[in-house]
């Protein structure tokens, strides 16, 4: 199979934001503004925070500012797997938060189920679907882990390999863990415009192409410093801004303050050093007609991923492309983020390889859309939380690919700390203790690459995790997905 061929005329916009769909461009701010709560970020941390903030109090003076377009990174590109865990998975959950697991996966669920509730209330259109999740082995030491997890009380339903066959056919599996309540899927560039509606209708001020440039106390209010960047249009990061030069700065005074910056620098310094940027790649291929389907079946539309440390994850779009991505997780030396590093080739040659080595029978089929970007990663790989000046300042970051559903319950908590009340959210050790920092350069770039070679080879030895990843897991920063 020439997959060169096969990638030829596919696109670099993101399949999801590559579409008439896209709202209007919303001018940037312009004057000076007062505000309750301003949100920093229009991805899905910032969008379910304003919208919570308006449901608790419709009162209540919201703004939120975002310095490209709404969606426009992480948020609108992934690969719309919405879950239900907090933790990127039980097993990493327990490994940092034993005492907590049970709860923040009770937390997680009801989190889902409010995100489709809230769907439903506000007649979303983002092609939601609860499908659950196929975890599939293609390795025979794969095998053994998945079946001990089959509880079908709790929704968790090992599958052998005929069994497997009959749901989906791919020569590659061995059998798979079908997770049936846990994970719905979305056409995420959807549910951000979505919300952007939602929340525009309910009040919240809602201004593109606005960068915040400084955070400062303010004793009773909150000082935000922001610029004009002229890219309220641009989906790739690679615009120039030069329309900015003609508008002037703006102030924005907060009585507090949500930051939803995620993989982009932090505004609070103290967390400075918490994440790393790792960028991510997916394809996208056109529409499968009636007979390819039936050669694959799938007539579920579960997502897939599969259980190496290098995974896969992929799924059917409403109109039958399937999106396949991950494998490469890249990291830039120095926690550089560039719209240069988007595409990959030798990425995307690697991914349609084992796209055509799962699906043989689709051989033939072409690729639409390749593209990548970066998502924030922090040591335990889900989400943290701090505040700062007094409670009025509050952040959530370190979502490491998982953040569709977590980022609604990262808004709740959020709104919980910048309240200065006591909640049950507040208390959870998830929410009080920060991971580990990763450290300065060049040992960042070292370690990361050093582990990155010791999973590869775990993946070689059956999984085996060897001296390094042991020790990493014993200082609280192992992780095996």
């Amino acid at each position: 199979m020439d997959v060169n061929a096969a990638l030829a005329d596919a696109s670099t916009i993101p399949f999801w934001l590559d579409t008439d769909l896209r709202p209007e461009p919303l001018p940037p701010l312009q004057e000076n503004r007062e505000t309750d709560l301003l949100v920093v970020g229009g991805g899905f941390t910032g969008l379910w925070t304003a919208l919570q903030a308006k449901e608790r109090d419709p009162n209540r003076r919201v703004v939120l500012v975002e310095a490209n377009s709404i969606g426009w990174a992480a948020s609108g590109r992934n690969g719309g797997f919405c879950a239900a865990s907090l933790t990127h998975g039980y097993d990493n959950g327990e490994a940092h938060l034993p005492e907590e697991n049970d709860r923040l996966a009770q937390l997680g669920r009801e989190n889902l189920d409010t995100i489709e509730a809230t769907v439903a209330k506000y007649g979303m259109d983002v092609e939601f679907e609860r499908t659950g999740e196929l975890d599939v082995a293609t390795e025979d030491y794969q095998v053994a882990e998945l079946r001990e997890a089959h509880d079908p009380d709790s929704g968790f339903v090992f599958l052998d390999q005929q069994e497997l066959a009959g749901i989906v056919k791919s020569p590659t599996y061995k059998g798979a863990l079908w997770d049936s309540r846990e994970v719905a899927l979305v056409h995420p560039a959807k549910l951000c415009w979505e919300l952007l509606r939602v929340v525009r209708e309910l009040g919240v001020e809602v201004y593109e192409g606005t960068k915040v440039t400084d955070v400062s106390d303010r004793k009773t209010t909150v000082e935000v410093a922001t610029e004009p960047t002229g890219e309220a249009a641009n989906t790739t990061g690679g615009g120039t801004g030069a329309a900015a030069s003609s508008r002037a700065s703006s102030t924005i005074t907060a009585q507090r303050v949500a930051l939803a910056t995620n993989v982009f620098p932090s505004l609070l310094r103290r967390v400075s050093l918490h994440t790393v940027p790792v960028y991510d790649y997916a394809l996208m291929t056109e529409p499968l007609n009636d007979e390819q389907m039936a050669a694959i079946g799938w007539e579920g539309r579960q997502g897939i991923g599969d259980c190496a440390n290098r995974f896969h994850y992929y799924r059917l779009s409403a109109d039958n492309r399937i999106l396949f991505g991950g494998w490469d997780a890249v990291y830039h030396f120095g926690r550089q983020v560039s719209w240069r590093y988007d595409q990959r080739p030798e990425t995307f040659e690697t991914l349609a390889e084992h796209f055509f080595e799962t699906f043989p029978q689709l051989v033939g089929l072409k690729f639409t859309h390749k593209w990548g970007g970066p998502i924030d990663t922090c040591s335990r790989f889900f989400s943290f939380f701090t505040s700062a000046y007094g409670k009025k300042v509050a952040m959530a970051a370190g979502f490491t690919g998982l953040g569709v559903g977590a980022s609604r319950f990262a808004g709740t908590v959020m709104l919980d700390l910048l309240s200065g009340e006591d909640t049950e959210l507040t208390e959870l050790e998830m929410v009080r203790k920060l991971p580990l920092p990763f450290p300065p350069e060049p040992v960042a770039w070292l370690g990361i690459k050093m582990t990155t070679n010791a999973l590869i080879k775990a993946d070689e030895n059956e999984g085996r995790r060897g001296p390094l990843l042991k020790v990493l897991d014993a200082v609280g920063m192992g992780f095996d997905s």
